[in-house]
């Protein structure tokens, strides 16, 4: 019977993670976790409990209810992927708003969040192919996994895609503001004090700065197919 990797996905925002995270695990008929969804998750809870906003952060409120939030990722057949759900609600939209993008670095910095959301993912993984996306997967989460992938790309590039994605979700913004996030999610990810973004030392770099998304994908099929044979 073929081993069932563990497949883990780092790098910076706005450089396609999730895209090519679900493109993997379809491609495998593995389970994908989303990490990062997860904490916008959280985020959009505390957001809507007035636990955080643009002058505060109430940790203490956040940590007493931190064992009250549940995520999950349920398949959608219509869509043909995986959609994240807060408390049986569905959020995936939701979460991924401006709003939430600007609060998320905070709350992942929190260490007792972290830790859950690291409880939660490593329960998922036992016995199963997964393929996680996220920022410290290859060294936190999964300093084992079978395969490490860090991915990166230009600054412009990233923005110009987080711009079409947001213009095609119907949410108009400007281009140099969306470019201010980026810069300002990188300082924040880079610096924090709990599991930092960095590469783990054995990950493969993966800029796609000028790769589509089909040569990404030939890209990894080649390091899967040579991991599986053992060279």
């Amino acid at each position: 019977m073929e081993k069932r990797l563990i497949i883990a996905i780092d790098g910076y925002s706005s450089c396609g993670k999730s895209t090519f995270a679900r493109l993997i695990a379809k491609e495998l008929n593995y389970i994908f976790i989303d990490s990062g969804a997860m904490y916008r998750a959280v985020t959009l809870f505390c957001m809507r409990k007035n636990y955080i906003n643009y002058r505060s952060l109430n940790t203490s409120a956040i940590l007493s209810e931190i064992n009250n939030i549940r995520i999950d990722f349920v398949f959608n057949p219509d869509l043909n992927e995986y959609e994240t759900f807060l408390n049986s609600e569905n959020v995936e939209k939701e979460i991924r708003g401006m709003e939430v993008t600007a609060h998320v670095s905070k709350i992942s910095q929190i260490h007792e969040v972290r830790e859950r959301m690291v409880e939660l993912q490593r329960q998922i993984s036992v016995s199963e192919g997964i393929v996680m996306d996220g920022r410290d997967i290859g060294t936190v989460v999964f300093p084992h996994a079978d395969i490490k992938i860090f991915m990166t790309a230009s600054l412009d590039i990233r923005a110009k895609r987080r711009h079409s994605e947001l213009k095609n979700k119907g949410v108009n913004i400007d281009f140099d503001e969306i470019k201010r996030s980026i810069i300002a999610r990188d300082i924040a990810d880079e610096n924090r004090d709990i599991s930092p973004l960095k590469r783990a030392d054995d990950a493969i770099v993966l800029d796609n700065s000028r790769m589509t998304v089909d040569e990404q994908m030939l890209w990894i099929k080649q390091i899967i197919n040579n991991k599986r044979n053992g060279s």
